[in-house]
């Protein structure tokens, strides 16, 4: 693997950087770039780019500590770190200044000073403490964990879902939106429209969040159901069921409890300032973007995504724009349900919906 060494010279507003090589030879020619978001986005650029060529290498970074004005620099870098194959790290300046000192040079520029940084790097490598924080690797092990949870309790309200089918069809009618708990808790302990049936309206209304008025309509319903299941083993795998459900209902809102008070990232409390974004989907969002200053624009945020306008034409030649989906599956999702949310909280986002409605 070749080793490169991005040196950086920060000022008040702006910062020079150049690339050398482990020789010490310039192999990425001065650049300047101003302390912005358009800037630390040229920066991403470049430096993808420049790793592209060199598919083999490893970028090593730094900056001096300069009294803070490097603190958005080394932060930018820190977190490429979880996108390019790159180290960053901040330097002491005195150790820098002597380095450079015996070199000799008589002159002492902004871009001779980013190459002093580099130089440093290679000749005292024993000195340079790399940072790896990665702001988000715990979250980022949180988010998959909780992903693995919730594809399995979809699993399992599928399987659910196909079982009442044949024990007790009629319920299918409070499993439109979502399966509620007082629901689960019913089918624990009446899995059948038979054993249903036989249930009296007061221990059936003993369950949370069932009034008299729903517990005596549940019994009417199931004593006319068309059930065709009501044996020994399907109320059993029903019990089992709804239990596992129970279950990982529970660990998934104390992993989402967890990830809410590890989080603590400015990217996240501003997502959540939208209404109808929580603080699950706005980590999810930011586990998928990772550095904002990876997208230059917000056409480029979009097609990441795979939100843009494509032309597409069927087979008999009807042709028309459509999103293009050729982006990121699991942030697409995430977007879908922050939408759904926004439109009934929203009255904002629910008005832009009603008018698109109504010219479809």
């Amino acid at each position: 693997m070749q080793n490169y060494y991005l040196g950086s010279d920060v000022s008040k507003g702006y910062a020079d950087f150049v690339i050398l090589d482990a020789h010490k030879q310039i192999v990425e020619p001065n650049f300047q770039l101003d302390d912005t978001f358009d800037g630390h986005c040229k920066l991403y650029e470049i430096l993808s780019r420049f790793l592209q060529k060199h598919p083999d290498g490893m970028l090593f970074a730094a900056v001096e500590s300069t009294g803070g004005y490097e603190n958005n620099w080394l932060h930018t870098l820190m977190r490429f770190q979880a996108l390019l194959n790159m180290k960053a790290a901040r330097l002491n300046p005195f150790g820098v200044n002597a380095n450079s000192k015996a070199s000799l040079r008589r002159v002492i520029t902004d871009k001779i000073s980013a190459r002093d940084v580099a130089e440093y790097m290679i000749s005292h490598p024993e000195r340079v403490s790399y940072q790896q924080e990665d702001y988000w690797e715990s979250l980022r092990k949180l988010w998959g964990f909780f992903n693995m949870l919730t594809k399995q309790k979809t699993q399992l309200l599928n399987q659910l879902e196909s079982l009442l089918y044949s024990a007790n069809p009629e319920l299918m009618a409070y499993c439109k939106k979502k399966v509620s708990l007082w629901l689960l808790e019913v089918l624990r302990c009446y899995p059948t429209a038979q054993k249903l049936s036989e249930a009296t309206p007061e221990s059936l209304a003993r369950i949370p969040y069932v009034s008299a008025f729903r517990a005596q309509e549940l019994i009417d319903k199931a004593k006319r159901s068309v059930a065709s299941a009501s044996d020994g083993i399907t109320e059993e795998l029903i019990v089992d069921t709804v239990e596992q459900i129970i279950q990982l209902k529970a660990v998934i809102q104390a992993q989402e409890k967890k990830m809410s008070a590890l989080c603590s990232l400015p990217e996240v409390a501003l997502l959540m300032t939208f209404q109808g974004i929580g603080i699950v989907s706005a980590i999810g969002l930011m586990i998928e973007i990772q550095a904002l200053e990876r997208f230059a624009s917000v056409k480029k945020l979009a097609s990441f995504f795979g939100l843009h306008p494509v032309f597409k034409t069927s087979g008999d030649n009807i042709g028309g724009y459509h999103m293009s989906k050729q982006g990121r599956k699991k942030p697409r999702r995430i977007l879908f349900m922050i939408t759904m949310a926004a439109i009934s909280k929203n009255p904002h986002i629910r008005g832009i919906y009603e008018e698109h409605t109504k010219k479809v």
